[in-house]
């Protein structure tokens, strides 16, 4: 699995506008191939979204539509560049 974690500052209204979006950001992630999950965290003045996929190829994928997306629907709202951490994940746990 390929993990993909975006951190947005002073982005509350863009965390504002992603909630509202909610069904339009399933529909677009659920077309990238090896899709596994998503998590829209809340922090501060921001937060931060977690993109798991099968492969890197897929995570990849997530990023250029997630920036596409953002672009086209929240460009003045998401303040900094976001950081974008990503890489294989070392230990996965799921109930």
């Amino acid at each position: 699995m390929y993990v993909v974690v975006r951190r947005y500052r002073a982005a509350s209204e863009l965390m504002d506008a992603l909630e509202a979006n909610q069904s339009d950001i399933e529909r677009l992630l659920h077309d990238v191939r090896g899709f596994l999950a998503y998590y829209l965290v809340r922090s501060g003045d921001g937060g931060v979204s977690i993109t798991a996929c099968e492969d890197r190829a897929g995570a990849e994928e997530s990023n250029v539509l997630a920036a596409d997306w953002i672009t086209e629907h929240a460009l003045g709202l998401a303040g900094h560049v976001p950081e974008i951490i990503e890489g294989k994940a070392a230990i996965y746990v799921a109930k």
